[in-house]
């Protein structure tokens, strides 16, 4: 009988053992996750620039259309598509054997003109002082001199056909009005080229700077106004920093441009107003055609920044998760006046000093407890300047 008490209690000290540990094994597996360590932004106020972006079109500073003012055959091509030339360098060359006999046709009417010259003036110097012996009538002097004032007006005709023939021949010989690169070349050796062709011989673009054309809306334009100093919109554009311009591969180009004029008027059919920006070309990497964006730098004194990596959005709308004294987070709307590459500027939303979640916003929602672990604003800043 001892031995069977022994075992009975034996039996029920392991089950009230067991129904210990399944105990705590439930209340094991209820209880509340650990607070996650994140890490926790204290936002600040820093000066910056922010940038302003304007869909650009590129033109050359001078696109001229080479056109012949003579008509004849293409004798001559003296340049390659795609090659750059001086002002004054021979373009083309048509055929000018007509214009040739043309000049040798006014020289000889020159010649027959001054020599009626002569004979005019020998007939008024004949009749001169007959004239004054009261041989001959008075009448036939002024018809003496009638002919002659006819014969030198017909020699100054004939020397103007003399130079317009000079003229048609130098029109034979195509030069560059200006230095720049040759466009396509559409009529080749042996074309007929008339002066009323539609398309020209070939455009040559002076590409020395080149303007990037944009537009401003009119609130654009009435913020440009109110922010630069200046009396008149010249001292304005003066006034203004230096823009740049984002090429086609979304890098910006080396040098900076200068904004230079505005359109006289807004469009009525876009509302908007047309501004030229300048940028130096020494090298030609820029060429008539080409696209870009016109970036025009804002000067914030002291604006309020955060990174980039601490938001997420919601329905179009951006949010930061603020950590609360209760070390709880709550979403909160933020409203981005500008950004850099790492960093937004906000203008509403939050305050300097609040404290955010850098990173790891992906695993939260509003209400959820963290383990703040502070980030320095100056090793963030090192890291990733603005």
């Amino acid at each position: 009988m001892k031995i069977f008490g022994k075992i009975r209690f034996i039996v029920l000290l392991s089950g009230i053992i067991l129904l210990q540990n399944c105990t705590k094994a439930a209340e094991g597996a209820n209880a509340a996750p650990p607070a996650p360590e994140l890490p926790v932004y204290t936002v600040i106020t820093s000066p910056a620039t922010t940038y302003q972006e304007f869909p650009a079109a590129l033109e050359g500073k001078n696109n001229v259309e080479i056109r012949s003012q003579v008509d004849g055959y293409l004798d001559k091509i003296y340049v390659e598509e795609g090659a750059y030339v001086r002002a004054g360098q021979p373009l083309f060359k048509i055929d000018s054997r007509a214009y040739g006999e043309q000049m040798n046709m006014a020289n000889a009417n020159l010649q027959v003109a001054n020599a009626n010259i002569q004979k005019a003036k020998v007939e008024v110097d004949r009749l001169e002082p007959l004239v004054a012996a009261k041989v001959v009538s008075e009448v036939q002097l002024r018809t003496a001199k009638a002919n002659y004032a006819a014969a030198v007006a017909a020699a100054s005709q004939a020397k103007a056909s003399v130079g317009g023939a000079k003229i048609n021949i130098g029109f034979t010989t195509i030069t560059a009005p200006v230095s720049g690169y040759i466009g396509r070349i559409p009529h080749k050796k042996g074309s007929l080229i008339s002066r009323t062709d539609p398309n020209p011989l070939t455009l040559l673009s002076d590409i020395s700077e080149i303007y990037a054309y944009f537009s401003l809306s009119e609130l654009d334009f009435i913020a440009f106004q109110n922010k630069y100093e200046g009396a008149s919109l010249e001292e304005k554009l003066k006034n203004m920093p230096m823009v740049d311009l984002v090429i086609a591969d979304n890098s910006v180009y080396p040098q900076k441009g200068k904004m230079s004029i505005v359109d006289g008027q807004f469009d009525k059919s876009t509302g908007a107003i047309s501004v030229r920006a300048v940028f130096p070309n020494t090298n030609g990497t820029l060429r008539t055609g080409n696209t870009g964006r016109v970036r025009m730098p804002q000067l914030i004194s002291n604006a309020v920044v955060i990174p980039q990596e601490s938001t997420f959005e919601i329905q179009d709308k951006t949010y930061v998760y603020v950590v609360g004294k209760d070390q709880k987070v709550t979403g909160k709307p933020v409203k981005i006046s500008g950004k850099t590459e790492n960093y937004y500027f906000i203008s509403e939303g939050i305050q300097p000093g609040e404290k955010i979640v850098f990173t790891g916003i992906g695993m939260l929602k509003d209400g959820a407890s963290i383990k703040p672990k502070a980030i320095s604003s100056d090793s963030l800043l090192k890291a990733k300047p603005l």
